[in-house]
């Protein structure tokens, strides 16, 4: 399970974060993506201000890698660049070549190698199983050169297992996956296209031989989400029955692949609704709702 996103200073500790992961865990969640965000001006932005509000602390970071070991979890430390602006950061983007004048993939690989390695390092120090160099930097994926150079500096101050995490439908398209250890996307796939894209992502990362998982997959619960899962805006009541029946379907599909590892769904946010809440709340969250037993009888029965 995804925990904390996007990192907001000042709300991972406390008695709500605390609880928000004891429940987590309650579920029979293994592994936990903790996972904060530094936020760029635009996506044409060089600097990347990782240290400043509302990024969490590093204070903050480590204590829910501690909170969520101490409850016996395996971490992955997730940190991603937004845009202050609204943009997606799948549309960061930079002339192909170098324009004097203008900003330059150079600049900003510079500022995000450093926010990186940041996190690397802490990834190192607490004992992270697993650290995420990126995630869904699709106008980014092609700059295969700069993103082999940055796992390797990551390398030198992280020993644990690396991994990318390519927005969906993107599996195949990357050409630098022997440089990480596993293989990872986002997969919010509709509820009946499962099998056509299993289908596809197994032919598209066979050449590599490396592990698979999701390092994203979930579903609103919202009238319509389950067709286009990855639209957190989708207009919509809210729907227990259209977010329980899209888990149901995709781990259906997913337990007959033997090379799907596993799943990091999303996502579990460090302050929780109420339970009582939970029939009004239409976002990606299943605590209290139909999903979360679907999820608990999944994950419990290969615990």
């Amino acid at each position: 399970m995804t925990w904390g996103w996007t990192g907001v200073r000042g709300t991972w500790t406390g008695e709500e974060a605390d609880h928000s992961m004891i429940s987590m865990r309650a579920i029979g969640v293994n592994w936990t993506a903790i996972a904060l965000s530094a936020v760029q001006e635009t996506a044409q932005s060089t600097s990347i201000p990782f240290r400043e509000a509302p990024t969490v602390t590093d204070e903050e970071t480590v204590a829910a890698i501690r909170r969520a070991k101490a409850l016996g979890m395996k971490v992955i430390l997730k940190p991603v660049v937004n845009c202050a602006n609204g943009t997606w950061r799948a549309h960061i983007s930079f002339f192909r070549d170098e324009a004097p004048g203008e900003p330059t993939w150079g600049q900003w690989f510079a500022s995000y190698g450093e926010f990186i390695l940041h996190y690397a390092a802490i990834a190192e120090r607490e004992g992270c199983e697993m650290f995420c160099v990126g995630c869904e930097m699709v106008q980014a994926d092609s700059r295969e050169a700069e993103w082999r150079e940055l796992i390797v500096k990551v390398r030198t101050v992280y020993s644990g297992l690396v991994t990318y995490n390519c927005d969906k439908y993107q599996e195949e398209r990357l050409t630098w996956w022997d440089a990480v250890d596993i293989i990872s996307s986002s997969g919010y796939y509709p509820i009946d296209k499962w099998e056509e894209q299993l289908d596809r992502i197994e032919r598209g990362i066979a050449r590599w031989n490396k592990p698979f998982f999701f390092m994203e997959a979930g579903c609103p619960s919202r009238e319509g989400s389950s067709l286009k899962p990855n639209d957190w805006s989708l207009p919509g009541g809210p729907s227990e029955d259209e977010q329980a029946a899209y888990y149901e379907a995709m781990f259906e599909a997913c337990s007959r692949r033997d090379w799907m590892r596993g799943f990091m769904l999303w996502d579990w946010p460090a302050k929780l609704y109420a339970p009582e809440e939970a029939a009004a709340n239409d976002d990606y969250c299943m605590y209290a709702k139909k999903a979360e037993a679907v999820v608990r009888d999944y994950y419990t029965s290969r615990s």
